[in-house]
């Protein structure tokens, strides 16, 4: 009786280790959709039915989404010029709250996705005498404008989080990791508890 009791816990706990972290993220996912298809959804605003009560569409609010990118981006392609953007850099100037909260979002996205990706280069940092190490990724290889010759500037994400600490130090101390930057990110998201 033991045996199977020990059996079916051990099967019960192998089949914990695959469902939670799946449901975890398709529940996270399905959310992350719902949550954006209901605020963008304009069908309840622009359809009713016979007796005036609003039509919901599911999946308008998230193709509302997909066309407004895909025509920004169509746009500041091909209608924005330099004047424009300037233009809106002195109108952005003027509104100081926003003007923070937009270029941080900004150089986040583009961190991610921009043509100059940022978190591309994995390194590992000695931080003390001890020998303890972290690992980061190379942000700034010329900080002489801060007057800081010879130091570099490294993104330290935290574990379970896409918040991070940005730590200037001596070049010397920083070496690259010939590991592909995804895996690295994924390694150090995880805890350290994917695999590499």
């Amino acid at each position: 009786m033991k045996k199977l009791f020990g059996a079916l816990l051990n099967y019960f706990i192998k089949g914990l280790l695959i469902v939670v972290p799946l449901g975890a993220a398709f529940l996270l996912i399905f959310w992350a959709v719902k949550s954006i298809d209901n605020a963008l959804n304009l069908s309840g605003v622009l359809l009713t039915d016979a007796k005036g009560k609003p039509v919901y569409i599911p999946g308008l609010g998230i193709l509302n989404v997909l066309v407004l990118i895909l025509i920004a981006g169509i746009l500041v392609t091909n209608v924005v010029t330099e004047p424009i953007k300037r233009w809106f850099n002195r109108w952005l100037n003027r509104l100081p709250l926003f003007k923070f909260l937009y270029s941080s979002i900004k150089d986040l996205t583009e961190a991610f996705v921009g043509e100059e990706k940022k978190f591309n280069e994995p390194v590992i940092v000695e931080v003390n005498e001890f020998g303890l190490k972290k690992i980061g990724f190379m942000v700034q290889r010329d900080l002489t404008k801060l007057n800081l010759p010879g130091d570099v500037a490294v993104y330290f994400p935290f574990s379970y989080s896409f918040a991070g600490q940005v730590v200037i130090i001596s070049a010397d101390k920083v070496k690259p990791i010939d590991r592909s930057a995804a895996d690295m990110m994924k390694f150090v998201i995880s805890g350290g508890v994917s695999g590499i």
